[in-house]
């Protein structure tokens, strides 16, 4: 086995076709590269090639794969592809693997190694996850003036029970970092699949809301489990969306959402701690 101490990092993350996403992407890995001292290149899985160069500063986005080969066929050795993602999305289980080990049959003088998730229950990570949602939750109830709000820690949802063990870790987290300025904390998720099989991402967002309002919250922060902007997190997006049905038809509710966490220090030492753990492992 080669050692990885001089392997090139791949970050990725699922992608997005708002340039904002993919730009931020670039920021944490230019950050990233200077903490470990190593080339990291930032990559998408999915969608981020659509997103027109000239709203990425002229550079177009590149995707995982097309990058990892180039890479390899250009003599690279060692990689290691470190996933910008909370946990062991569908993504990361079944899409991604199969196609690393054809490109591993392919290039077989690559090493190419696929760091762990940002979350893991075998560590901290939760808690580290939920300090970084709690800094923002800190500065959303400052800048709202608000007294003492409820906080709702919201994910994207998912197919994968793990995925939501995931979110209920972080948000137990987060309760556990509850301070005199907020009210009640709990979690949710923006969306989940029809069926009682998929109920372990209740409750939805839109209930959360309700359920706060019903014990007479008018006050709401909504602590976004999401690393970048786009059409779920982003301005305009999904859970804008959500929040503003619900103060429509909420009297006298006030509801702000956090930023994404994606550009924070925890989530940086995180993907640091990912990436020294894999060229440990393989050393």
């Amino acid at each position: 086995m080669k050692n990885l101490t001089a392997s090139t990092c791949f970050l990725f993350d699922n992608g997005s076709f708002r340039p904002e996403s993919t730009l931020a992407l670039r920021r944490v890995a230019a950050r990233l590269a200077e903490q470990i001292g190593h080339t990291v290149v930032p990559t998408s899985l999915l969608h981020s090639g659509r997103v027109k160069a000239e709203d990425l500063n002229g550079e177009p986005a590149q995707l995982l794969e097309p990058a990892l080969e180039q890479f390899a066929a250009n003599g690279g050795q060692s990689a290691v592809v470190l996933p910008l993602f909370f946990g062991p999305s569908g993504a990361m289980r079944d899409y991604l693997p199969p196609r690393l080990n054809a490109l591993r049959e392919r290039f077989s003088a690559c090493e190419i190694r696929l760091a762990g998730s940002l979350e893991s229950p075998l560590d901290d990570s939760a808690e580290v996850i939920a300090q970084a949602m709690a800094e923002e939750v800190n500065r959303t109830i400052e800048q709202a003036r608000f007294e003492k709000p409820d906080v709702i820690a919201t994910d994207h949802g998912s197919p994968l029970p793990a995925v939501a063990e995931v979110r209920n870790r972080i948000g137990q987290k987060l309760g556990d970092q509850h301070q005199s300025t907020w009210g009640r904390v709990s979690v949710s998720s923006m969306e989940r699949r029809e069926g009682a099989e998929y109920a372990f991402n209740d409750p939805l967002l839109e209930d959360a809301l309700k359920t706060c309002a019903g014990r007479g919250s008018r006050e709401i922060v909504i602590a976004l489990q999401f690393l970048f902007p786009g059409r779920h997190a982003g301005p305009g997006g999904d859970i804008a969306s959500i929040s503003d049905t619900f103060i429509a038809e909420t009297p006298g509710a006030r509801v702000e959402m956090t930023r994404p966490i994606g550009e924070s220090d925890q989530i940086l030492q995180l993907l640091e701690r990912r990436f020294r753990e894999t060229v440990s492992s393989s050393s």
